[in-house]
């Protein structure tokens, strides 16, 4: 059955276990864990978490803790990223909303809003091809020296940091470096297989963020790779140094010795059509409003133009079938959406997008995801939004980070 109720609204009464349960029952066969693992992570969905996070955004500080591991209590990072990712907070919103805090702090985190930026310039202008590598093979050092799990349980920091991700489906900026190191750096794995196995639990996760962090630091999509070893651990969490069974004969000791061989192929970096949208709404009459997974918050373009207009929203089920996505991600998604409905009419469906939108005015926001755009060809919605961009993609190399950030001179 392709049309299922919508999903408990946790504002109006409902517990974070109706929820669960909700998602275990229509969705549960499609997560990693199965009906019966399905639970929450660490953050509510949905708009009213959403807002309360940005309500109490402090960066004072943030330069010099955002990368902060242990003590927790001391972490800096914002935690904003999950909002950030479902467009319950947009990135203007967001870089507007700390005008005000210390010059350094505010320099610094939109520095980080504008990487966020910079990764949907390159997934949407690369689409699959964004899952070669950009500059440099994957790093082969490890694969003979390295015999044991990519991400090691005995080692303390990848068993807390592996336990934080699998429990909350978020960690720190920091880790996740780590995390991605010690995988394709130091193990020599396969950094795809890495991503993936990152992406299906992260509550932010998305193709364009992870795949280009992960592209970043293990040196395939930079000019070096981000060597791990204990000397990070010691200084972001030395606790986890103290208690490690292996401290006495630490795997990660000395720096990785790291080999990386340059791709031949670089033209896609520099050619090819620059995907950015509509400048402004293109046609009218849209009778629902089409949302996905990356624009779910109030302030959709298409959802936000007309309040009392009905909503849709498809949960992808050839997609979920083949990423095995956590529960806690889907948790997320569904408690946004009964937030949602509980304020406006909203359809949710299972099944294959197209089939079930097919021959429906849709009103849609243009979004920066191949994927959607594909959908959109296939759909023609009658109504079509610009994406909220905080820098409009132009024509510009998208080769290196720090070029077209000098570029934008803002």
């Amino acid at each position: 059955m392709p049309l299922l109720p919508a999903p408990p609204s946790t504002v109006d009464g409902a517990s974070l276990g109706d929820v669960e349960a909700w998602v275990a029952q229509h969705l549960g066969d499609l997560t990693l864990e199965g009906p019966d693992g399905v639970r929450a992570g660490g953050f509510d969905g949905g708009q009213s978490a959403a807002d309360a996070a940005l309500a109490t955004l402090d960066i004072s500080g943030y330069a010099n803790t955002r990368s902060t591991v242990l003590p927790e209590e001391r972490r800096g990072a914002s935690r904003l990223s999950p909002y950030i990712r479902h467009g319950l907070l947009l990135l203007p919103q967001v870089s507007a909303a700390v005008a005000d805090a210390p010059s350094f702090d505010r320099k610094r985190f939109r520095d980080e809003l504008l990487w966020q930026e910079y990764a949907r310039h390159v997934y949407a202008r690369l689409g699959r091809r964004f899952r070669r590598a950009l500059r440099n093979e994957s790093p082969a050092e490890g694969r003979a020296t390295w015999h044991r799990p990519g991400w090691d349980p005995e080692m303390a920091c990848m068993d807390f940091v592996t336990d934080e991700l699998h429990g909350q489906g978020w960690v720190v900026n920091q880790t996740r470096m780590w995390l991605a190191s010690q995988w394709a750096v130091r193990a020599g794995l396969d950094w795809r297989e890495g991503e993936q196995a990152m992406f299906v639990h992260l509550l932010d996760g998305s193709r364009a963020a992870n795949g280009l962090g992960w592209q970043w630091t293990v040196g395939a999509g930079s000019t070096k790779a981000y060597g791990f070893s204990r000397w990070q651990v010691q200084k972001r969490a030395p606790q986890l140094c103290r208690r490690c069974p292996l401290r006495d004969a630490c795997p990660i000791q000395e720096w990785p010795d790291v080999r990386l061989q340059r791709v031949d192929d670089r033209a896609d970096l520099a050619r090819g059509p620059i995907p950015a949208g509509p400048e402004e709404v293109e046609g009218e009459g849209g009778d629902a409003v089409w949302l996905t997974a990356e624009s779910l918050g109030d302030a959709d373009p298409a959802l936000a133009a007309d309040d009392d207009r009905p909503a849709v929203f498809v949960f992808d089920e050839p997609l979920l079938a083949t990423l095995r996505l956590s529960g806690k991600r889907l948790v997320f998604l569904a408690q946004t959406l009964g937030e949602l409905a509980a304020r406006r009419p909203l359809e949710v469906r299972r099944g294959e997008v197209v089939t079930e939108l097919e021959g429906r005015r849709l009103a849609a926001t243009w979004t920066p995801v191949p994927g959607w755009q594909q959908r959109a060809a296939r759909l023609q919605p009658v109504e079509v939004h610009p994406w909220p961009w905080l820098v409009r993609p132009r024509p510009a190399g998208i080769g290196s980070y720090s070029a077209w950030r000098r570029d934008l001179k803002v």
